[in-house]
């Protein structure tokens, strides 16, 4: 008897929808709370080059598939191969993904349910526009298990101020979507069920707009953000990995947790999620 396949199972890792001049960009990672994989942030890369191309798609939405939005990189495949030259690549890739993010010259709006944590709270940062239901969480949440959210916090803290952003940094908990817009990382919280057509309605508002206007807008917006901020947080990070792995205390009070089996992705269960997240 054939065993039946897993939900997801060989789906695309990125589900793309265009309509009324909106490109609508599904993280499609259901299982694994839409971690961040390699495959995804190709898709993710990849999909935002087309849509700097594509005349027709004037407004970019970026949401996710299933219970969260995205908690973070995967931590199966940081587990997998943990060289140097490894992590390197994979926090290039992750900046890679948030510069395509403030190049494109387009508004890219995050659509946020659930949680988004460690990179997947970047990426809401990163964003132009966020959106948020009334029950998302957010949070910053590698200080709990020994790794500080070093590459998250470079945007982080262009969202929302310093010192919001190193309470969460610091503390790792988890915010609700209410302090999420009290301090800037989104800009509007709306009921869980209308979510969906809220976001709808901004991004149709922003697509009847002049594409040349708002991508001028968008280019002179973008420019502060573009320099070389990113680089110093892959380097920390990936010497704290390195040091995790290799068996150094990383901090004096935490012990680094071995993630739960399955990805990063895992929904968190406390302030103290150990979910994610780098």
């Amino acid at each position: 008897m054939t065993a039946m396949p897993k939900i997801g199972e060989n789906a695309p890792v990125l589900l793309e929808a265009r309509e009324h001049g909106v490109l609508r960009l599904t993280m499609n990672r259901p299982q694994a709370r839409n971690a961040l994989s390699v495959a995804l942030m190709d898709a993710l890369i990849e999909a935002l080059g087309r849509a700097a191309k594509d005349a027709e798609a004037r407004v970019v939405v970026i949401t996710g598939a299933g219970p969260a939005f995205c908690a973070g990189h995967d931590l199966r495949e940081i587990r997998a191969d943990r060289r140097r030259e490894t992590y390197e690549r994979l926090f290039a890739q992750c900046s890679e993904l948030m510069l395509a993010i403030v190049r494109l010259p387009k508004p890219v709006i995050a659509e946020v349910h659930g949680v988004a944590t460690a990179a997947g709270c970047q990426l809401v940062a990163t964003c132009d526009l966020a959106v948020a239901a009334e029950d998302a969480r957010f949070a910053t949440p590698g200080v709990n298990i020994g790794l500080f959210c070093s590459t998250p916090m470079v945007a982080l803290s262009r969202a929302v101020g310093r010192k919001a952003a190193m309470e969460m940094l610091l503390t790792g908990e988890l915010i609700s979507a209410a302090r999420a817009r009290e301090i800037g990382l989104v800009n509007r919280v709306v009921p869980s069920d209308g979510l969906r057509a809220a976001v709808d309605a901004l991004a149709g508002e922003i697509a009847g707009k002049s594409a040349l206007t708002v991508a001028i807008g968008k280019q002179v917006g973008g420019l502060r953000l573009i320099d070389n901020g990113v680089s110093p947080g892959e380097r920390v990070i990936t010497e704290g990995l390195q040091k995790v792995h290799d068996g150094m205390e990383v901090n004096p009070h935490v012990v680094p947790a071995e993630p739960a089996a399955g990805s990063a992705g895992e929904a968190p269960s406390s302030a103290a999620t150990s979910g994610g997240q780098s």
